[in-house]
Formats: structure tokens, C-alpha cells, sequence
């Protein structure tokens, strides 16, 4: 009887820890093809360099990701712009990189903001980064 009723608690206890794992496993990710690559300004004014970033996005809902698809255009442009205006010691510093990954977050969480009314985004992550 004590064997049954732990056999029992053990499995309802095993449900409940699942349940509450699929109440997250609503995540979406949204990965940019092809990767971002665009020019940032050299040290001097006649020298020029490249950025090349893999980018995805962490999404609150992976429902979500139709939308982002919809509004990608919009999104890659903010990139690019962000990524240009960038001088070439913050592109090449680690410190440097995680202020563009702060700021190119903020800019896409507003722009889908001002564009679906919803929170979408969750994290930008920078997979790959190479630069030039």
C-alpha cells in the first residue's frame, strides 16, 4: 500500500514539474538570413571597414514568429543603420559590442512595439561577429 501511494505521489509530482516546463516552452527564435554585413567608420576618414553579425532573436511567443518575418525589412534596416554609425573601436571591443547588442535590442523591442501594440522581442543575440 506505502509502495502504491509513493508510486502515485511521485508521478503526480513528475506531471506537475512537466506542466510547469511546457508553461515556458512557448519561446520562439527568429534568426536573420542572410547575417547583417555592412560598413562602420575606420579610424581614419579613408579607411573603412565591415561588420558581419548573426543575429536571432529571442521571442516571448514562438506565435510571434510570422510577425517578425512580416516586419523584417524594417528590422535589418535598424540594423544596419545602428551597425554604420558605430566608430570602429566600440565594433571591435567587447564592451563596445555589448552596448550595440543593448541598443540594437532597445530599437527593435520599439519598433515592433510602435508597429504590433505587443512585446515580441525578448533578448537580441549576437551568434556571430566578425569584423574587418
Amino acid at each position: 500500500m506505502k509502495k502504491t501511494v509513493f508510486a502515485g505521489l511521485f508521478v503526480l509530482i513528475a506531471s506537475l514539474v512537466s506542466l510547469t516546463a511546457r508553461a515556458d516552452s512557448t519561446v520562439g527564435y527568429f534568426g536573420f538570413e542572410p547575417d547583417i554585413i555592412t560598413n562602420y567608420i575606420g579610424a581614419s576618414s579613408k579607411k573603412m571597414g565591415y561588420v558581419r553579425i548573426t543575429i536571432d532573436l529571442m521571442l516571448n511567443n514562438a506565435s510571434d514568429i510570422a510577425t517578425v518575418e512580416h516586419h523584417t525589412p524594417l528590422l535589418r534596416d535598424a540594423l544596419v543603420e545602428i551597425l554604420s554609425k558605430e566608430p570602429e573601436d566600440k565594433i571591435k571591443s567587447l564592451s563596445g559590442r555589448e552596448e550595440i547588442r543593448v541598443k540594437s535590442a532597445a530599437k527593435l523591442k520599439s519598433l515592433l512595439k510602435e508597429e504590433t501594440g505587443q512585446e515580441i522581442i525578448r533578448e537580441v543575440l549576437f551568434t556571430k561577429y566578425l569584423y574587418h
